[in-house]
């Protein structure tokens, strides 16, 4: 399978390594190259200049060696292959080393293996013939030993890129799928916060467009009670869905042009918005009774997304109530928080409306209720629906006092 050349980090301190490698290495063979012969062993006799050009020919390359890794080690093998057959030195082919392992970092596999290929071929002719053929300093076995090493150090050099780069692509991979989970944990999100919004409201509409309709020859005055009722419930909502879809464009061009409006400045709905919220429900004529334990007020000291996963199910709850109970119904809606900060929720009705069958087969079906189970399984919690034995409905609700933290979103924040 083809493989994509990787695109090469080349930061400023990256950068500025390469080329403090490059100038020792310059430096290296400068020096090599200006050494005599006065230990007996074979010398670079060549003028001054040539000896300066293979080292820079050798350490300069090495500054340029993540962007163009390929020319960077053809360049640097043929310079040390020249140091080799001049005498300068016949070190382990560092500078190669250095080069292989920038080609196999960044180079698909096939560019990779054809440059390590071509370097040991090139460096180990170059050994064999310069201590076997040109200035022999001893046995054939001696230089193939040496050439031995050379392989084995530009070698390791090649499998420590590869690994690097294997290493990279897999980090690239998880962060991708991590975030891939992130933007679908948001938009099922964000989906559910809609979902809540519209189903509300809308349901109140609708009951009180029946009132409305149902008594507009008789009773006027109700009839118009009804209609600021359903424009009111319909400026909320919106001013409700301008907040939960300013999130989508938070990072958008309406950002940096700061529009303003309750996109921008309403916050989310906490459990002090909960008498509101039973106000409007109690518009479709269902009668709503809210308690809170004595011990307990709606200034609770909970996290964000707990308060809003607590108003959220109640007024699901309150939705289905309005949907299925039918007017006169008399809801009971309970929140209490225990000393460990374990947060329950319960809803029950007297309804003898269309009740929903508790079980998950049936929760598949409404995207209401698979959005509240949705939200307690986010908090590890449990969520208890079906209807009473004595008539009516309940919900039961726990949500433990420290939820884990195990959102994709979290674990891709966490992976950076």
């Amino acid at each position: 399978m083809h493989t994509a050349r990787r695109r090469p980090r080349t930061g400023t301190h990256l950068l500025a390594l390469d080329v403090c490698t490059a100038a020792v290495m310059t430096a290296v063979y400068v020096v090599l190259a200006s050494q005599d012969a006065s230990d007996g062993l074979p010398r670079f006799s060549g003028p001054w200049w040539l000896g300066w050009l293979v080292a820079v020919g050798v350490g300069g390359p090495l500054a340029v060696r993540r962007p163009w890794p390929l020319p960077v080690l053809a360049v640097v093998v043929g310079a040390t292959t020249a140091a080799t057959l001049l005498d300068i030195t016949r070190d382990p082919y560092l500078a190669t080393a250095l080069a292989a392992y920038a080609v196999a970092s960044v180079e698909p596999v096939r560019r990779a293996s054809a440059g390590l290929v071509g370097a040991l071929v090139v460096s180990a002719a170059a050994v064999v013939i310069g201590e076997a053929v040109i200035t022999p300093a001893g046995p054939w076995s001696e230089a193939i030993g040496t050439a031995a090493f050379v392989w084995l150090v530009v070698g390791a050099a090649w499998t420590a890129g590869r690994v690097a780069r294997a290493r990279e692509a897999r980090a690239v991979q998880r962060d991708r799928r991590l975030l891939e989970e992130a933007l679908a944990e948001e938009r099922l999100r964000i989906a559910r916060e809609l979902h809540d919004i519209v189903s509300h409201s809308l349901s109140v509409i609708v009951v009180k467009a029946a009132v409305a309709n149902h008594v507009a020859d008789d009773r006027p005055q109700e009839t118009r009670d009804s209609v600021r009722a359903i424009e009111r419930t319909g400026r909320e909502a919106l001013t409700e869905m301008r907040r939960a879809l300013g999130v989508l464009r938070g990072g958008s061009a309406a950002h940096h042009r700061r529009e303003p409006g309750p996109a921008q400045t309403a916050p989310p709905p906490v459990l002090a918005d909960l008498p509101d919220l039973v106000r409007r429900a109690e518009q479709a004529g269902v009668r709503i009774e809210l308690r809170t334990p004595p011990t307990v007020d709606l200034d609770l000291d909970l996290d964000q997304g707990t308060e809003l996963t607590v108003y959220r199910i109640v007024q699901e709850a309150l939705t289905n109530v309005v949907k299925h109970a039918g007017a006169g119904t008399h809801c009971q809606v309970t929140i209490a928080v225990d000393a460990r900060g374990e947060v329950t929720i319960e809803v029950v009705d007297d309804g003898a409306g269309n009740t929903i069958p508790s079980g998950s087969a049936e929760l598949q079906g409404g995207h209401g209720l698979l959005g509240m189970r949705e939200r307690v399984t986010v908090h590890g919690g449990t969520l208890t629906i079906g209807p009473r034995p004595d008539g009516g409905f309940a919900l039961l609700a726990r949500l433990p006092p420290e939820p884990p933290h195990s959102t994709a979103a979290g674990r891709y924040e966490r992976s950076r």
